[in-house]
C-alpha cells in the first residue's frame, strides 16, 4: 500500500519567540542566531531520512528553516501558500496576559468544534485556517503520491490541523502538548485517511 509520509517541523527560534510576542503577520521576523543553529541541526537530524521534497510556509522564518533540510537534499525549499501561522487580528504583536487569554479561548473554541469562532478584530476563523491548510496539503498529495516530504510550518497551526486531520488527538491540538522550535511531528496518509505516527518525545498509534 502506497503511503506519503510528511513531516511537520515547526520553524526555528525568532525573537519574537523569545519575547513571548503573539507574531504572525506575513512575511514576519528572520531566525535568531539560536534559531540558525536550531534549522542546522534540523537539517542534521533529518538527513538520513528518504526526503524527496522539502516545503516551507511564505513566513521568512519558515523558509530559513527549510534550506539546511533541503541542502542536506540537494533540493530546492517550495514556498506552499496556505500553510502560514493562525492570522490574529486585533492580538497581533501583543504579549499581555489578557491577549494570550483571548487567543486560548478561540482555539480551545476551534478544538470544541466551534470552527466558526474568529480570532478577535477581524481574525481567521478555524474553518478558514482548515480550508486552506487542507487545500494546500492536497497540493502535496497531488505531486506525490507515496514517500516522504518535509513541510515547514508553525507550532499554533500545526497542532490545530493534527487534531482536525487524525481524529484521536484532540489533547494534542487542544496545545496542552508543547511544540517547541523544530519539533517535528510526522503524519502518514492513504486512501483510509491520516494518522498521526509520532509527536515530539511521544509515539503513537493509529
Amino acid at each position: 500500500m502506497s503511503c506519503l509520509r510528511v513531516v511537520l517541523v515547526r520553524h526555528g527560534q525568532t525573537q519574537s519567540n523569545v519575547d513571548l510576542i503573539l507574531d504572525t503577520k506575513l512575511p514576519g521576523p528572520p531566525l535568531t542566531g539560536e534559531g540558525r543553529s536550531q534549522a542546522l541541526k534540523a537539517g542534521l537530524d533529518l538527513a538520513h531520512e528518504p526526503v524527496i521534497a522539502v516545503y516551507a510556509s511564505e513566513a521568512a522564518r519558515a523558509q530559513e528553516t527549510a534550506a539546511p533540510i533541503a541542502d542536506a537534499h540537494e533540493l530546492d525549499v517550495v514556498v506552499l501558500p496556505g500553510v502560514h501561522e493562525v492570522q490574529i487580528g486585533e492580538l497581533e504583536g501583543r504579549s499581555d496576559q489578557p491577549a494570550v487569554e483571548q487567543y486560548r479561548e478561540v482555539y480551545e473554541a476551534w478544538m470544541a468544534g466551534e470552527l466558526d469562532r474568529a480570532m478577535p478584530g477581524g481574525g481567521e476563523t478555524g474553518r478558514q485556517i482548515l480550508d486552506r491548510y487542507v487545500e494546500a496539503l492536497d497540493r502535496v498529495r497531488s505531486a506525490h503520491a507515496q514517500g516522504t516530504v518535509v513541510l515547514v510550518s508553525h507550532a499554533g497551526v500545526m497542532r490545530f490541523i493534527a487534531g482536525q486531520l487524525v481524529a484521536d488527538l484532540d489533547e494534542v491540538a487542544a496545545g496542552r502538548w508543547y511544540l517547541p522550535n523544530t519539533a517535528r511531528v510526522v503524519l502518514e496518509v492513504d486512501h483510509e485517511g491520516w494518522r498521526c505516527l509520532s509527536w515530539p518525545d511521544e509515539q503513537l498509534t493509529a
